[in-house]
């Protein structure tokens, strides 16, 4: 066989994408706006899944920013991206959806959602537009890619071999497995010669050592500071202000799942979580306000004397934390009590035992290793003619809309290069 150019205005190129989610559906439209004839095999019965249940099933589908925002939020190998946001920005997702038909809003933290607030309205539309390109969607599992001459020539399913010009794996990590993400991309990978970093949970929920937050669990706390420390270097590895949840198992909520994906090795103690319920106020502050609570209340019980300062449901664990008898009357609280529930206003601290499972994690942390792939096609440079996109890479972000841009700035980048790829005659 002899190499030639072939361009998408003359012969189309035909397109293979493995994987139906954000990221190949979007790889799928530019492909297919190209010219090229693109053929898609998701092995769920529909596609989208996942898609369909980020932002508690809202979507949020980017984060209103400007490049060095995005950057800013990238957690490791930010600078492999440049090529992609610069070919295709959170200007430019919003107005790809608003094209598709799905006016978009900006809310707190400059997230990105439908007006609709429906995670369907988004999946819906990026379907809408396969048709109308001309992509073909085969519900089948990609078993193995094919691999010949060291180029990709097509995938093997059930129903027999189907060759192609070009191949996008776009299989997404291994989180939410029951939504198809159970990690056939590193396989694929791996199968081709790549490297695969393992694959960990990140933003994902963490479990305590203890039972303080099963005591306040569904408590959920806005405009609080966060911070983790790593008793091993006695750093501090993440902080930050935001919301937070208390659950049976231990925290999470947007602070907590951000501060996840600075956890390199969760190991059982490791990991210690410190908030500051009222960051706000500093400690001189702070003080008066209790001064001024307790004198108001002078003749309650310390149990009974903290409602005006934070949630019923925190009150009752705090106490019994503080170390100071609920049922002793303010009034006979001495200085030190007081110094000491300052202290813990300022500084609750719960130990961490580890992770969620990683079935429960937003994204995965590692992946196909970037340093294989080109950035500015996303093209392998172990296999010709191979494409990855979306979170199958090493790549991952906080939460807020960034992992998707992620998807779809990669997704882009791959499409259009498999399109208009150098092909085998």
């Amino acid at each position: 066989m002899t190499s030639t150019t072939r361009t998408v205005d003359k012969m189309a190129v035909t397109v293979a994408i493995v994987g139906g989610g954000a990221a190949g559906l979007v790889a799928a439209i530019h492909a297919a706006r190209l010219g090229a004839d693109v053929t898609v095999f998701e092995k769920n019965d529909r596609c989208g899944r996942k898609l369909r249940i980020t932002g508690k099933g809202r979507c949020n589908v980017t984060n209103h920013c400007t490049r060095d925002e995005f950057f800013a939020n990238i957690t490791g190998n930010a600078r492999f991206l440049f090529s992609a946001w610069d070919r295709f920005s959170s200007e430019d997702t919003e107005a790809f959806f608003e094209e598709l038909g799905v006016p978009l809003k900006v809310e707190r933290g400059n997230r990105v959602f439908p007006v609709s607030d429906k995670a369907t309205d988004v999946v819906d539309a990026l379907v809408r537009e396969c048709r109308r390109t001309g992509v073909q969607t085969l519900h089948e599992t990609v078993t193995e890619l094919l691999l010949r001459d060291g180029r990709a020539v097509g995938v093997q399913t059930a129903r027999g071999a189907r060759l192609f010009d070009t191949v996008i794996v776009a299989t997404g990590g291994a989180s939410y497995p029951l939504t198809g993400s159970t990690g056939d991309g590193y396989r694929f990978a791996e199968a081709a010669g790549h490297t695969v970093l393992p694959p960990t949970p990140s933003l994902v929920p963490l479990v305590e050592e203890g039972s303080f937050c099963a005591s306040v669990q569904g408590l959920s706390l806005r405009n609080v500071r966060l911070s983790v420390r790593d008793t091993a270097t006695g750093k501090t590895v993440f902080e930050d202000f935001g919301e937070m949840l208390f659950t049976h198992y231990g925290l999470s909520g947007p602070l907590v799942l951000s501060a996840s994906a600075h956890l390199a090795d969760a190991t059982r103690g490791r990991y210690e979580v410190s908030i500051d319920l009222k960051p706000a106020l500093d400690e001189k502050t702070l003080d008066a306000r209790l001064l001024s609570d307790f004198k108001k209340y002078q003749n309650r019980d310390f149990l009974n004397a903290l409602a005006d300062l934070l949630p019923q449901k925190l009150i009752a664990p705090l106490v019994a934390r503080s170390g100071i008898d609920a049922h002793k009357k303010v009034n006979a609280i001495t200085k030190e009590e007081r110094a000491a529930l300052l202290a813990l206003l300022k500084d609750l601290r719960v130990r961490i035992r580890g992770f969620r499972p990683i079935a429960e994690a937003i994204i995965t942390k590692g992946g196909v290793a970037l340093p294989e792939i080109s950035p500015r096609t996303m093209e392998s440079k172990k296999v010709k003619g191979l494409y990855f996109a979306g979170e199958v890479l090493d790549l991952d972000a906080y939460t807020g809309g960034f992992n998707l841009q992620i998807a779809f700035s990669t997704a882009v980048l791959a499409g259009e290069s498999a399109a208009c790829a150098e092909v085998q005659e």
